[in-house]
């Protein structure tokens, strides 16, 4: 939300830096992101003082030697008055007048000021110049030139009661506070709401309340009181569970006309455009107070059948329903979304956007004002499934207090009154089903003192609740002894009355929040813990996953953290069974989220890849080279169980060349495979003091013949491979090797946690004989090479693969595998005769057990 200062100093007085400002709001949980300063020193174009001043412009002469330019007399403070050679068209128009009391922003020679002609913002220094015969060393500036907006076809009009002669950065320069406020509260969407917390922080009473003037009911001039069934419309709420309350106003003979320049520069400065005095008003009001307004074309709602008044009837839609709202969009209605309807259909989407058809023109006479409350939840709702979001739903959606909306109303009809010339009927159309009792609570200043853990004086947490509207008085809270002795005096509670606006505030909590932010947490002592520190207990599982992280990351991969949420077409790209949605939320297949964000994110994942390949093509639109991993919670439901089980996997995707970039020829053109992936996997384990087993694999979404089972003890951790050609398309991958994994990140930790046995290092030297086997062609390497070091003993330390062989000399469905043995005894040097025996009896056992013969 944009603030600008100036406005704030309409209802509090600021007399500290805008920078102290922005920080004890920061403090106070309203954080300031950004300060744009507009003019004064910091701004990228500051107003000369000296130079840049309002002006009166006094008559129009012809130009003498030029049809499109005039000369502009212009009194500026200054001995004498100056001439100016311009040509915007409102000063064409006045050429040949005097006598003018026009303000204006004049700029004199040596001014820095934006070059209103060129694209862009680029600064240019004003010179004294000949322009057509004539003299020329000031000019008449337009907003563009000053850096207030892109207009830069006419020139700026100062309100009448501008000082001439006073510096423009004095007159109208200002800093724009950029708060980002999270949570639900409504009452700080306002300037009005900002203006409290300022008093609050800085213990200055509010200047002035906007709704709170001009007629003794507080009406804004609105004298005849609410009803609801005034004379000017027909009122009705449907479904009083999404509004709680409806207000509307009624004004005649107003003239539709660009609103005056003050209130087009806070708009503009709080992020809003300007279009016309009506709809601008609405706006205003709606940033001042907080509370969404709505303007009807009066002349353009419809009765009911068998009536002569206009109806305002607010439903739920019908499932299918249909309206073009302001934007030229046609939207498509469910049966929960709310909409205000007159006799003939619906008029607006209530809390999002007004309907094009009863939109507010030029030829607007007759305004009727909607003041109303929708539920938060609902709009939220509407707005997200409509893709339509809008400044009154983003307040709506974090709450707004109903008894704003005849405050507000009576404020933005005194506006049009004064500002459009039309005439307020003196009664407010007001219906409120959803009126709410006070709430009152209890407040114990101990029990803020236990909480913050400094002592606040009371007096303090009066005032501070005081200056942010909560009605506080003090009780006495009395006490007797069972043996019936004179009741004791207890200390002192406090007794809090809630305002309205504050629907934030339920619990003695939520006070203690309040008075301690106002407070300041920097005003906070440091302080140490009275008590021992609690006994530090390992957590293996975090410890461990960070140091997979870690692995991970000296390998060169980057770690990546992608949406829960997924689309269930992801699935179905990687599966080839259905995977259809629940109807009702329930686990056949998936698990299905009741209120999306989006198609794309209905569902909560099972696995892992279809996130990272999003991720990988996303990437691969800049990179040509991704290689990246997460360690994140699939879902997977539980038969009979609400909630679903969560447990941890780790995902990996590599694809690009194996090297960067580099001028020496010949690299970087190979691409990252199979045993690139493997080898990843195999540092990831050895930095575990794991050994793992590759075995042939199967998997729909891997390449066939390219994909590997990976195990560690007798547990399987997961899949790893070269993704099939379908899945790359499927995903608008590039036809190019795509290596990915998924592993069951619970299984490997736990395998991590079992004991190992340490055994010495020998000074003894080793001793290496190499043995080829001749075995059937469907036995694995690895179950041959176990069955090695289980008949080699204590001797045998080691046994590697290091050929693999199929042709002549091996019979059919024969492969020959050769291994490098390993032998070494920890108490002496072995002889090659003990090497001998023992190689003798390791092929004697594996000649019974697997039919293997020795290679000649």
């Amino acid at each position: 939300m944009r603030v600008p200062l100036s406005w704030l100093k309409d209802y509090v007085d600021i007399l500290i830096p805008v920078k102290e400002l922005a920080e004890q709001l920061t403090l106070a949980g309203l954080d300031v992101e950004t300060i744009e300063y507009i003019g004064l020193p910091g701004a990228r174009l500051p107003w000369d003082a000296d130079k840049i001043v309002v002006g009166e412009l006094r008559a129009v002469h012809y130009h003498p030697n030029a049809d499109r330019l005039v000369l502009a007399e212009v009194e500026y403070g200054g001995p004498e008055t100056e001439v100016v050679v311009a040509g915007p068209p409102s000063l064409l128009e006045m050429r040949g007048q005097s006598d003018l009391h026009l303000k204006v922003a004049f700029a004199m020679e040596g001014a820095h000021l934006y070059d209103g002609h060129a694209e862009g913002w680029r600064i240019t220094k004003l010179k004294q110049v000949n322009i057509r015969g004539v003299s020329s060393r000031a000019m008449v500036c337009s907003e563009k030139e000053l850096g207030l907006s892109d207009e830069h076809e006419d020139i700026i009009y100062l309100p009448d009661d501008a000082p001439v002669g006073t510096p423009l950065v004095d007159y109208m320069g200002d800093a724009v506070l950029d708060l980002d406020i999270k949570g639900p509260f409504g009452h700080l969407y306002s300037i009005l709401g900002i203006a409290r917390e300022v008093a609050a922080l800085l213990d200055v009473p509010l200047r002035r309340n906007p709704l709170e003037l001009t007629s003794p009911l507080g009406l804004g001039g609105i004298e005849g009181g609410l009803t609801p069934t005034p004379d000017f419309i027909v009122l009705g709420i449907a479904d009083p569970d999404l509004c709680p309350r409806y207000s509307a106003a009624f004004i005649q003979g107003v003239k539709v006309k660009p609103s005056p320049f003050w209130m087009q520069m806070r708009l503009r400065r709080a992020g809003m455009r300007p279009i016309n005095n009506i709809v601008d008003i609405t706006n205003y009001v709606m940033l001042e107070s907080g509370q969404p307004l709505h303007a009807f074309d009066y002349r353009l709602l419809r009765p009911r059948p068998g009536d002569d008044r206009p109806a305002i009837i607010v439903r739920r839609a019908r499932s299918g329903e249909q309206m073009t709202t302001l934007d030229g969009e046609l939207r498509t209605f469910d049966d929960e979304m709310l909409l205000i309807t007159d006799g003939g259909g619906p008029v607006a989407v209530a809390g999002v956007m007004g309907g094009l058809e009863s939109e507010v023109g030029e030829e607007t006479t007759d305004v009727l004002l909607e003041a109303a409350n929708f539920h938060y939840l609902n709009v939220r709702r509407t707005s997200r499934l409509l893709g339509l979001t809008s400044d009154a739903s983003q307040r709506f959606g974090r709450r707004v207090d109903p008894a704003l909306t005849v405050k507000a109303a009576a404020r933005a009809a005194h506006l049009m009154a004064d500002l459009g010339g039309g005439t307020v009927v003196p009664v407010i159309g007001d219906l409120y089903p959803g009126r709410q009792p006070e709430r009152v609570l209890e407040f114990d200043p101990a029990y803020a003192a236990r909480i913050l853990g400094i002592e606040i004086p009371t007096d303090d947490i009066i005032r501070i609740l005081t200056s942010l509207e909560f009605q506080v008085s003090e009780l006495q809270v009395s006490g007797s002894t069972p043996s019936g002795e004179p009741e004791t005096p207890q200390p002192e509670t406090l007794n809090v009355v809630v305002p309205s606006h504050r629907l934030d505030v339920t619990r003695p909590i939520d006070l203690v929040e309040e008075v301690g932010r106002i407070w300041g947490y920097d005003r906070f002592p440091t302080t140490l813990l009275r008590d021992e520190l609690p006994p530090q207990r390992a957590n293996p599982r975090l410890e461990w996953s960070e140091r997979v992280r870690n692995l991970l990351v000296s390998c060169g991969l980057d770690e990546v953290i992608t949406y829960s949420l997924v689309s269930v077409e992801d699935e179905r790209k990687l599966r080839p069974s259905p995977f259809s949605p629940p109807k009702s939320g329930g686990t056949e297949g998936g698990l299905y989220v009741l209120n999306p964000l989006s198609a794309e994110r209905a569902y909560l994942r099972q696995t892992l890849l279809p996130s990272l390949l999003h991720t990988t093509g996303e990437n691969l639109r800049f990179f040509d080279r991704v290689v990246i991993f997460e360690i994140g919670a699939v879902y997977l439901p539980l038969e009979g169980q609400t909630l679903p089980d969560e447990p941890l996997r780790l995902g990996m995707v590599m694809t690009g060349p194996q090297e960067a970039r580099s001028w020496l020829a010949g690299q970087g053109c190979t691409p990252l495979g199979f045993y690139d992936l493997k080898g990843v996997v195999e540092t990831l384990l050895a930095g575990l003091r794991l050994e793992g087993v590759f075995e042939p694999g199967q998997h729909p979404a891997f390449h066939p013949g390219r994909c590997a089972q990976v195990s560690v003890g007798d547990g399987v951790l997961g899949v790893m491979g070269e993704l099939h050609p379908l899945v790359l398309d499927a995903f608008d991958l590039p036809p190019q090797p795509v290596c990915a994994l998924e592993f069951d990140l619970e299984a490997l930790l736990a395998q991590v946690g079992v004991a190992r046995t340490i055994q010495p290092i020998s000074r003894f030297p080793a001793v290496v004989q190499d043995v080829a086997l001749v075995v059937d062609e469907g036995l694995s390497a690895e179950e041959v090479r176990q069955a090695i070091l289980a008949f080699g003993g204590r001797l045998l330390r080691d046994a590697r693969l290091f050929d693999l062989y199929q042709g002549e000399q091996i019979p059919p469905a024969k492969k020959s595998l050769a291994y490098s043995l390993t032998y070494q005894a920890e108490d002496r040097t072995l002889t090659d005769a003990e090497v001998a025996q023992v190689q003798e009896r390791i092929v004697q056992h594996l000649a019974e057990e697997l039919g293997a013969e020795l290679r000649a």
